[in-house]
Parts: structure tokens; sequence; C-alpha cells
């Protein structure tokens, strides 16, 4: 069985208990060994699945987690569906593995015709264009996002000065040739905007936003010039993200 396949299968035999199972139980049911079945586990919840519990207590999912029944028109499953083939296309990998694991899940509860559309479909997603490599696994910076925790990070900008800061990241820009990192940035007091691929180090602190991550974000929007589109510009000179128009050249700015 695929990896994304067995991590669909795990989440669902987890959604199946409300209270905490076996790891014995569940390997058994999964057909798996334990030893895969605790790799599954520690990675799904790398990729921030809420998953509690540990060897010899048994696993349980959050109720957050299980979603609620729900009634989808062919549209919307079609514009599921595309955007999940999108990001397992041209995301990093694990979250392209989820959303395989997403379209694995959902195939199962969909009816007849349309789960046969699903091998026949007519909705394509061209090949992106390549993503520089990044340093650092962007699974970390979801991670720091989601749970809302200060990092301290190394950045080199286009010059190759190299600085060092404490951030807290907000945001999250996918295009099609980047990624952009919003935060906001302790040393100079105002948001920046960075190219993932040029983060050089991230070490993640135990230490909360002093504000929550929705009113930085409406913060941050507040600070955009209206009107900017929602691309970036060919140009490496000056970029229009979306994200508030900035010069490629002071995104990094030194210390």
């Amino acid at each position: 069985m695929k990896t994304a396949d067995r991590h669909a299968a795990l989440l669902e035999a987890l959604r199946e208990h409300s209270a905490p199972v076996s790891g014995r139980a569940l390997s058994a049911k999964l057909g798996t060994s334990l030893r895969t079945l605790y790799r599954d586990i520690a990675a799904l919840q790398a990729q921030g699945a809420p998953i509690e519990g540990a060897p010899g207590i048994g696993y349980v999912l959050k109720p957050a987690y299980r979603l609620p029944p729900l009634m989808l028109s062919p549209e919307e499953i079609e514009a599921l569906i595309t955007g999940a083939l999108w990001v397992a296309d041209r995301a990093e990998p694990r979250l392209g593995e989820a959303a395989q694991g997403l379209i694995q899940a959902l195939s199962p509860h969909l009816p007849a015709a349309i789960r046969d559309d699903l091998t026949q479909r007519g909705l394509l997603v061209g090949r992106g264009l390549a993503v520089p490599e990044a340093h650092i696994d962007p699974a970390l910076i979801r991670s720091a996002i989601r749970s809302e925790r200060c990092v301290y990070m190394s950045y080199i900008d286009l010059k190759g000065t190299v600085s060092e800061r404490t951030v807290w990241p907000i945001a999250l820009g996918f295009f099609d040739h980047l990624r952009i990192l919003v935060v906001w940035c302790e040393l100079k007091q105002a948001f920046r905007h960075f190219r993932t691929e040029r983060i050089l180090s991230w070490k993640p602190l135990d230490i909360p936003f002093p504000r929550r991550r929705a009113a930085l974000l409406k913060a941050w929007r507040d600070t955009l010039r209206e009107g900017e589109v929602m691309m970036p510009e060919q140009s490496n000179r000056n970029m229009v993200t979306g994200f508030g128009s900035m010069s490629d050249e002071t995104e990094g700015e030194s210390a």
C-alpha cells in the first residue's frame, strides 16, 4: 500500500473511535506492522494531524479534526479535487502527499458516477514551474504558522548579506515559481516578506505570538496598497506579490 493510502486509511480508522485505540488494534485493522504504524502516526502529526496518544496508551483523533457530513455539488467536488491536484503537483512533498491522501479519503464516499469520473477526469492540472529548493523543511514553516509560535531564523538576500532575526510567521503564499513567507519582524518592527528558498536556518521558539495571528493578518492586510494584483511579476527587481509591493533587492534587509 502506498504511503498516502496508508495515511488516509489510518485517519479513517481513527475517526471511527471516540476513545483511544491501541496501536496493536490499529495495525491489525490496517494490515501493517507496529513499526510502520508508529512511523505513519509520527508523519501525520508532523503534517498537523491532531493525533494524541503514545505506545501502551492508545491513540485518538481530536474531535475538532473530524469533519461533519457535507453535501457537495458536482462543481464543488470538481473544485476540491482540482485544487488538491494542483497542490499534489506543486507543493512540497509532505503537502503534496497530504493532497493525494485527501483525494483517496474522499473517493470512497462519493457517488459512484462521480467516483468513476476521478479515474477518467476531464479536468487536468498542468505541470508547474520549477520552484527553487529550500534549505529547510517547508512543513516547519507551516507548523509555526499553525501553532502561532515565534521563530529565530537566518536569511540571505540577493546581495549575499546574511541576517538573523526573530519573526512571527503569519502566512505562506504559494506561486508558480516561488513561495513567499509573511512575518512580523521583531528586528524591524514591521511586516516583512521572505522567499522561502533563501531562509538558511529555522529555529522554532517556545514563545507564543504576543498577538493572535488573526489580528496580525488583519493588520498586515491593512498595510497593503489598494488595487495590488495577486501574482508576482516575472521581473526579479520589482515584484507585486499580492503581499504588498516589494523590491527583491530589499526584501531581506540586513541587520
